[in-house]
């Protein structure tokens, strides 16, 4: 926004209001007064934004509700939108592929954050031929896998960041007991605060909450497949589409499935990779628009054609 011209008001999720804050303070100095505007709120500001006269453009990152919400408010003026919204982003693990060496790749996608990322692994679709391999493999890293403050040295995953979402997590943990068979993980981890094992779930289908939900937290439900087609069709399903991945040691077929997967972004033999030169968006209720990328920057700007005859 600001590379393309603009004046820019920047507010964060009341929930994590210090790193954008931190940002005003890095940069207070090296812009002119009044070019970047950041404020917090006790969650009570995002309405007057998007229907501020004022206001030309809006851009949301967060929810599928809050987006709606948000692309309600702005309609009004005809304010112009970007939303970056909930994600189901399915890995699909195709025949041949060696679990060793996809498990952790799949797992660190997966749990970056604790799973707290709208383009994290959310389900993976495994072949039958590699299931209980895979499995395996991803409950071994799970019960590997240190729990704990980020600021202590070995540590690899940290909290989830409110009661709400930690609850939620939870809660789709039990559920899940109920529709598959935990391997690891399980429930929350020793000590105060809002931290949860890193838990993997196999022998679990589609219709399970885990499976239909955005679990954003570090759960993984494992999924069994006959074929790649039939894994394309059941991650399409989704009323999300905001990234997936395909994972295959045949190119050719990875490549025509991932042309058939409904969703902004196609990851193959890798997952959840961002550059600023490569335009990141959504599909279905995952979004609207694009970020990064000369599209991205596009989005910022108002085209202005001058059409002139001679004179």
């Amino acid at each position: 926004a600001l590379l393309a011209g603009n004046t820019v008001i920047l507010k964060p999720a009341a929930t994590t209001p210090l790193t954008t804050l931190r940002i005003g303070e890095l940069v207070k100095d090296l812009l002119p007064p009044g070019v970047l505007n950041i404020i917090s709120d006790a969650n009570d500001l995002g309405g007057a934004i998007t229907s501020h006269p004022d206001i030309r453009k809006v851009s949301f990152t967060g929810s599928t509700e809050t987006g709606k919400k948000v692309m309600a408010g702005a309609a009004e003026a005809l304010k112009r939108v970007t939303l970056e919204l909930g994600g189901n982003d399915a890995a699909i693990v195709l025949d041949g592929v060696d679990p060793k060496e996809a498990a952790p790749k799949i797992f660190g996608a997966a749990f970056q954050n604790s799973g707290q990322v709208c383009i994290a692994v959310k389900r993976a679709y495994v072949h039958e031929s590699i299931y209980d391999a895979m499995c395996d493999e991803l409950a071994r890293l799970a019960d590997a896998a240190v729990v704990g403050d980020g600021l202590q040295q070995g540590v690899t995953l940290g909290p989830l960041q409110n009661k709400s979402q930690f609850e939620k997590v939870l809660g789709l943990i039990e559920d899940a007991r109920t529709q598959g068979k935990v391997i690891a993980g399980g429930g929350r981890a020793e000590g105060k605060g809002y931290f949860i094992r890193p838990t993997i779930v196999r022998d679990i289908e589609d219709g399970a909450r885990l499976v239909d939900e955005e679990q954003f937290g570090p759960v993984l439900p494992v999924i069994k497949i006959k074929d790649g087609e039939d894994a394309v069709r059941r991650a399409n399903a989704s009323e999300y589409g905001l990234g997936g991945s395909i994972w295959s040691k045949d190119l050719d077929r990875a490549l025509d499935l991932a042309g058939r997967m409904d969703t902004g972004t196609v990851w193959i033999n890798k997952h959840a990779e961002l550059a600023p030169n490569i335009p990141f968006g959504g599909a279905k209720f995952s979004g609207v628009g694009n970020e990064l990328g000369e599209e991205g920057l596009a989005e910022f700007t108002q085209q202005h054609v001058i059409n002139m005859a001679k004179a």
